[in-house]
């Protein structure tokens, strides 16, 4: 277990390293950021560390300066891990990390642990696109199976002219073909999972997305009590399979059904997440400071909503320049990240506003 002072090594120096940076700060824990050139989270760290994620020379200085390293984003290179697991404990841990990474290996995953998913077939090759899509039927989804976010790295196919096409945006990469799912919402179930083997879940949140990047959570989701506790349930076994330490957040469908409403797990987020920024003033706790907590292997918080409804909108390229706006605006809460250009489809803060009913 930490102790305050001790600092906690972030991978990563985005918006979520910033905003993890921010909850450990009143826990007394310290922080230090490794990433390749400055970014948000630089402003708030107690340790800087700049270079690349090959460097193992300076990999090894930011490991002796942290007593333990966790990461704001799931890509991290299998030997970047290793060498830093070698000296301090990484978590979530590299098994989280393998699984998590590749897409093909965590829909096997999930489904082996009897969850229901997405239809889905292996594309290793360009001539194996062609059977693939012959079995699952059009339209499907074409991704590849690692580093692919915020709709980057898939394409659509809707008929064999499609086919080309989607082969050239993967690139050649070995990718998953998924079976489209007739879902009425998307949600997410943002959860923790201690040391100790502690679970607590956030109450599952609704999400809207716009040219693949998340729009707006809603939260509570609009869907059954029955459904909202086997969401939180597939969290908890996944958590529990992955011998997972940290917040992370599992996105379903909901596929309604003459019988009532059925659940498909899409992926899995091994980190605290962008559908989980409400909890920051809706939750008693924030997404935030319970990754610190469970990295730091203190207790988790208490995940329940101090709000009746709550709505984050993201703010996407220009729409930070509202800011003015929103500042004045009674009840909204703003978070600018600190980026200096707005660029289409970058992530520049969010806004939070919690509701009576």
């Amino acid at each position: 277990m930490l102790e305050p002072n001790d600092v906690v090594g972030i991978l990563g120096g985005g918006q979520l390293g910033r905003m993890l940076a921010l909850a450990a700060a009143p826990l007394g824990l310290r922080v230090a950021v490794y990433a390749p050139e400055e970014g948000p989270a630089f402003d708030v760290a107690a340790l800087r560390f700049i270079g690349s994620y090959e460097d193992e020379a300076r990999l090894e200085a930011f490991a002796e300066a942290c007593a333990i390293v966790t990461y704001e984003f799931e890509n991290v290179p299998a030997a970047t891990a290793a060498t830093l697991a070698a000296r301090r404990p990484v978590r979530p841990g590299p098994a989280a990390l393998a699984t998590t990474q590749d897409r093909l290996a965590e829909k096997r995953f999930i489904a082996g642990l009897g969850i229901p998913v997405a239809p889905f077939r292996p594309v290793d090759a360009s001539c194996d696109l062609a059977p693939a899509v012959e079995t699952l039927g059009m339209p499907c989804l074409l991704k590849t199976r690692r580093f692919g976010y915020d709709g980057k790295g898939q394409a659509m196919i809707r008929g064999m002219d499609d086919l080309a096409p989607a082969r050239a945006v993967i690139g050649g990469a070995p990718a998953i073909l998924e079976g489209l799912v007739p879902f009425t919402r998307e949600i997410s179930v943002v959860a923790a999972r201690g040391l100790d083997g502690a679970f607590a879940a956030y109450d599952p949140c609704e999400n809207e997305h716009s040219g693949g990047i998340l729009a707006r959570t809603l939260v509570p989701a609009r869907i059954a009590q029955g459904t909202a506790q086997a969401a939180v349930e597939h969290a908890r076994r996944i958590g529990e399979a992955l011998d997972y330490a940290g917040v992370f957040t599992v996105e379903m469908f909901v596929v309604e059904e003459a019988g009532g409403e059925r659940l498909l797990v899409n992926e899995i987020a091994p980190r605290v997440h962008n559908s989980g920024h409400w909890t920051i003033e809706g939750a008693r706790t924030s997404q935030f400071e319970q990754h610190v907590r469970a990295v730091a292997g203190w207790p988790l918080g208490d995940p329940s909503r101090v709000a009746p409804r709550a709505e984050m909108r993201n703010l996407i390229g220009d729409e930070a320049g509202a800011w003015r706006a929103l500042a004045a605006e009674p009840g909204a809460h703003l978070h600018l990240y600190g980026k200096r250009d707005a660029r289409p489809g970058r992530k520049m803060g969010h806004v939070t506003r919690l509701m009576d009913g």
